[in-house]
């Protein structure tokens, strides 16, 4: 309970020290005028309240992250405490927001063009491509996930025993479309039709769920005990297969770190209404994030009775995390909300999935410079990346859709993060503050590259390490070129 403890309160004091300490690293002035004011369009530049950004913003980020890739990053041990504290704190967050107050200051640009703003054309051109196909996975995704949750309870009987694809039910596939007709919808109105209106609802439910599980650990320790971070042992069974370095930083994600998490700040950059929103809306949102993980990530390895036995549950529900998540809430919180819980979880997929279109769609638009006024335009932009979001649902298995997005998602924000010392650096900031952190994710990701058995799958650990530090320098070497040069 002392490492979980501290890790919540360290959470808390860093929105009130560090995000402060960040906002004037940015040069935050509550009197400049923001592009909710300056370029209204009554589609994607809306001004909208404070509370109603960072609500937004949560659900936005949060999707299954913090609850799923905390309950099976738990696995690895109380060493996970460690990454969702620090990586929230000093990258996460600091990645939310410096991208947040980027986009802000600049006409609420997507992050590709930000990315080529800082690190040239070329990577612009790159990013456009890299970061659209990671808008459509995700989306695919947070689409198959709640589909599946949704189908596997419901019945029809007179469909019970067919299928409209190999392996794909009726009911899921009639699911699936219910889902992409929402996400046509919530893609094409202006965000203030429904994202306005119904996310900020979900967004308290997803911390209610949290809280709910918080005082569950609070006031039933006796019964549920959390394990003390007493050393940075990898207890995840088959420990060999997957090391901490780099496992561990892509299972955790969203509540650590995530590179789709820049692509969303853009989203609120257009609705705030005053600089000063930013700390709340981006640092805050990403602190909310990471307490809720922590919460999960506890839960996990508490209701088990250790980590070993959280290890067998995973094993023993072929790694779904949405039966885990089910049968702890059914035990912890009773029946009637549990079943809320599991509403909340497929809330909290659907809406994330339905503004990686919307990113897509922006980050399409500002591409070719094409208006979003029109409601022909937006459609056109669209509808193919709707028609190759369920091509890949269909065409891959879901392991490894949601492997590749894994990688993509945090190689996303080592670019980000890289993005972010140029722009330090050419302000005359301090540089630290992202140089470090873009040289750790530098590193998990050129190790994850040879270690996964997705990629190269190197045995010898030893050697896809060193493969993965000369990766690293190597890229670190043409960033700083990059950034010497722009």
């Amino acid at each position: 309970m002392i490492t979980f403890l501290t890790c919540l309160a360290a959470l808390v004091i860093a929105y009130f020290t560090y995000g402060k300490y960040l906002e004037k690293v940015c040069d935050i002035d509550e009197k400049n005028p923001t592009p909710a004011s300056t370029m209204y369009d009554g589609v994607d530049y809306i001004p909208m309240p404070r509370w109603k950004t960072f609500l937004i913003q949560l659900l936005n980020i949060a999707g299954l992250g913090p609850i799923f890739g905390a309950i099976l990053g738990a696995a690895y041990g109380p060493v996970a405490f460690l990454w969702i504290t620090l990586g929230g704190i000093f990258m996460g967050a600091m990645h939310d927001f410096i991208a947040g107050v980027i986009s802000l200051k600049n006409n609420g640009l997507s992050l590709p063009e930000i990315i080529g703003k800082y690190l040239g054309n070329g990577t612009k051109m790159f990013m456009r491509i890299f970061t659209v196909f990671l808008m459509v996975l995700v989306g695919a995704v947070f689409m198959s996930q709640p589909a599946t949750l949704i189908a596997t309870n419901i019945s029809i009987p007179a469909l019970e025993t067919s299928q409209v694809f190999t392996g794909t039910s009726w009911e899921l596939f009639a699911t699936l479309m219910v889902i992409l007709i929402y996400y046509i919808l919530a893609t094409l109105l202006p965000i203030d039709k429904i994202i306005g209106r119904f996310y900020p609802i979900f967004g308290i439910a997803l911390l209610v769920m949290a809280l709910g599980i918080l005082v569950v650990l609070l006031f039933q320790s006796d019964t549920y005990t959390i394990p003390e971070l007493t050393s940075l042992t990898n207890m995840k069974c088959d420990a060999e297969k997957f090391p901490i370095i780099p496992m561990l930083f892509t299972t955790i994600a969203c509540g650590a770190l995530s590179g789709f998490h820049a692509t969303q700040s853009p989203l609120m950059a257009r609705c705030l209404t005053n600089e000063k929103q930013s700390r709340p809306i981006f640092y805050g949102a990403m602190i909310a994030e990471s307490i809720i993980a922590l919460i999960w990530a506890a839960i996990a390895m508490a209701f088990w009775g250790n980590v070993e036995g959280l290890n067998n549950a995973i094993a023993e529900n072929g790694g779904n995390a949405a039966t885990l998540v089910n049968i702890i809430s059914d035990t912890t919180l009773g029946s009637t909300i549990a079943a809320l819980v599991i509403f909340g979880v497929i809330a909290c997929a659907i809406t994330s999935g339905d503004t990686a279109f919307r990113s897509a769609r922006l980050i399409v638009a500002d591409m070719f410079g094409i208006s979003q006024q029109p409601l022909s335009k937006r459609i056109y932009v669209s509808l193919p990346l709707f028609a190759v979001g369920l091509f890949i649902i269909f065409a891959l298995p879901f392991q490894t859709i949601w492997s590749y997005f894994a990688w993509t998602n945090q190689t996303l924000a080592a670019i980000t993060l890289w993005c972010i010392t140029s722009y330090l650096a050419k302000s005359k900031k301090p540089v630290i503050i992202a140089l470090i952190p873009a040289l750790i994710m530098t590193y998990i990701c050129s190790s994850y590259i040879f270690i996964s058995p997705m990629m190269f799958g190197i045995e010898n650990h030893t050697t896809a390490y060193i493969c993965g530090g000369m990766l690293t320098l190597a890229i670190a070497a043409a960033a700083a070129l990059k950034i010497k040069r722009e």
